[in-house]
């Protein structure tokens, strides 16, 4: 950051002035006291500077990474590895459909313990009718292996994750299906996105929207669904890359799907989430959070369509993205009531989001006391003092 700095002839006192953050921070960042900084206070001194969010980011610190899940993911991770299965039977396809159905709605339901202990199982017996050939097969595969990564990269355990997705992504061409592909292509972006790869995220979700986009006419709702939530992806890694009239553009054609769609479509057994008018929406808010304007993320909150049913994780990030537009406007008992609501709703997710644990910071920062609710947050999120 110093270089673009410099080069734009600002002092980083300036610097602080247009990107409106703390000149201590800034400090500390080009001191090297500083190592993990959130991808939006990158993306606000990106703006001040006139260059991509990418030209400023680093790689994601080990720290970030792995939040203690690299030994519990250990039988996960030799399973990829191609170890031998121990399977007396060899599974059924149906079988194993069922089984991934099962596993999905543990994955939406946070049931992250219980998920861990299933899917190396599952990851074995589904490389048995492989070995066998044919692209059901394949298909069966590839599902499994986007469970994995979806778990993965929500845990953070961002190397078990890019293991499983390579696989999947592999898989799903391979079976000819463009919609099995690019569903795990949906999940592959979203693993670079929390990996702050975000020039990769938005080529490569805009590549594979283009070549799969439907003619609308006649486009069923699950090749709308595909191609919409590519666009997503990549408006989601254009906006935190400081490309916000490739974002608003990607936005406005995910929401001509949404609209056409007319409703939700999806469910837990299916390409593993849901899309239309209200997914769409939720990430305009979340848009709006990264380009720091709260009062429009919370007006545009207010128009999520009611009685939609979008899955828990994704309901559950909107949620953090409303109540960070409270945190901005300083309103901070209102976004403490969210994190409350979510901490007793999804008690297993909270926690492996950073995104949560930087806003309890923020507000911890600003009171001189603590409030046995906000200890008891804290512990939630696992905020360390």
């Amino acid at each position: 950051m110093q270089s673009y700095r410099k080069l734009r002839g600002l002092s980083q006192r300036e610097l602080a002035a247009r990107s409106g953050v703390a000149l201590s921070l800034i400090r500390k960042v080009e001191q090297g006291e500083r190592k993990s900084v959130r991808i939006e206070t990158v993306r606000a001194w990106a703006t001040a500077l006139d260059v991509t969010t990418t030209a400023l980011l680093g790689p994601v610190p080990e720290t970030e990474q792995q939040s203690g899940n690299g030994d519990r993911l250990a039988p996960l991770r030799q399973a990829l590895q191609g170890l031998p299965a121990d399977v007396e039977d060899v599974p059924t396809a149906d079988g194993l459909r069922s089984a991934i159905a099962s596993a999905v709605r543990l994955y939406h339901d946070d049931e992250y313990a219980e998920l861990t202990t299933i899917l190396p199982v599952l990851v074995k017996e589904a490389q048995t009718p492989v070995e066998h050939g044919g692209p059901e097969a394949l298909a069966v595969r590839a599902r499994v292996l986007q469970l994995v990564g979806s778990l993965a990269t929500q845990t953070r355990a961002f190397d078990v994750a890019e293991i499983a997705l390579e696989g999947a992504v592999t898989d799903a061409i391979e079976t000819g299906d463009r919609v099995e592909a690019a569903s795990a292509v949906i999940t592959s972006c979203w693993l670079l996105l929390r990996r702050r790869r975000l020039d990769e995220a938005r080529s490569r979700a805009v590549d594979w929207a283009d070549e799969i986009e439907p003619r609308m006419s006649r486009a069923t709702s699950t090749e709308l669904s595909a191609w919409g939530w590519l666009l997503l992806r990549g408006s989601a890694a254009a906006i935190r890359d400081n490309r916000p009239d490739e974002a608003d553009e990607m936005m406005r054609l995910a929401l001509s799907g949404a609209v056409r769609m007319g409703r939700e479509h999806g469910s837990y057994h299916e390409y593993f989430t849901t899309f239309g008018p209200a997914t769409v929406q939720m990430k305009r808010v979340e848009n709006a959070v990264i380009e720091h304007h709260p009062e429009r993320a919370l007006r545009l909150a207010r128009e999520v369509p009611p009685g939609s049913r979008p899955t828990s994780d994704n309901r559950n990030r909107h949620l953090l993205d409303v109540a960070n537009a409270h945190v901005m406007l300083r309103e901070y008992d209102k976004a403490l009531d969210i994190l409350s609501q979510l901490a007793c709703e999804a008690p297993a997710w909270l926690p492996n989001q950073r995104y949560a644990k930087d806003m309890l910071q923020t507000i911890v920062g600003r009171r001189r006391t603590l409030t046995p609710e906000m200890r008891k947050l804290a512990n939630a999120v696992g905020l360390e003092p």
